[in-house]
């Protein structure tokens, strides 16, 4: 009777929610749909990820390959790696947003999102790519740790960022591995599987070198998680 009377109770809190606050499309404006500031044309639109590398996620032709030529030929520490979407429009824009103009309301979207199309493996625990203090106090937030938090999943906040590197955005592939050498590292016992998540994954080298990090402080095995994959 008490669960009854509870799930009673939050269908009457959305409901009315839904009339004081109606949702609405972070991207284009109209009314949200299926529980989601997105609109259902919007929603229809997205870039969901298909055919990916299993490594990497990087997109795959429609063939039988299962790992790319470059993760073929050098195979990187992370056992497995998934992408929800794809990074283009809209889910680009709404990274932007998220990330670097506080728009938290984007952020929870996207975490919605995330919980649409998961990994096909367990997610526990959850590790979120950590800012530097520095960072974290500019920004206010760490984008990665907000979307596990959002997301229904335990958290494990053992790694951290013992030096302030550069932006990546700007970089080459190759200075992007070198501006993050020994950049993590890790408090306490590390668990024995591990998911790194991420919002944005381009060449790769943030989440590889956290899990490598993770990989050398005793974890048997690290996979990564993240909202969208540059293709």
């Amino acid at each position: 009777m008490r669960t009854y009377l509870l799930r009673s109770a939050t269908r009457v809190s959305r409901a009315l929610l839904g009339v004081l606050l109606p949702l609405r499309c972070l991207v284009c404006g109209d009314p949200g749909h299926d529980d989601l500031d997105l609109c259902w044309a919007c929603l229809a639109d997205l870039p969901w990820a298909g055919r990916a590398c299993l490594r990497c996620a990087l997109p795959l032709p429609d063939t039988a390959l299962i790992v790319c030529g470059t993760c073929r030929e050098e195979v990187p520490p992370q056992a497995a790696t998934h992408a929800s979407l794809l990074y283009l429009p809209p889910v680009d824009q709404l990274l932007v947003r998220y990330k670097f103009h506080q728009d938290l309301a984007a952020g929870r979207l996207l975490a919605q999102l995330m919980q649409r199309a998961p990994p096909p493996w367990s997610c526990t625990p959850l590790v979120p790519v950590p800012l530097h203090r520095r960072r974290l106090r500019q920004r206010g937030y760490n984008q990665a740790g907000e979307l596990c938090r959002l997301l229904p999943m335990p958290v494990w906040q053992g790694v951290y960022r013992q030096r302030h590197t550069a932006p990546q955005s700007e970089r080459t592939a190759e200075q992007r591995r070198e501006n993050l050498f020994d950049a993590f590292d890790v408090r306490g016992s590390v668990p024995s599987r591990l998911t790194v998540v991420d919002d944005v994954m381009t060449t790769g080298s943030t989440v590889m070198e956290v899990a490598e990090t993770l990989r050398l402080a005793g974890a048997a095995e690290v996979r990564v998680w993240v909202c969208a994959r540059a293709p």
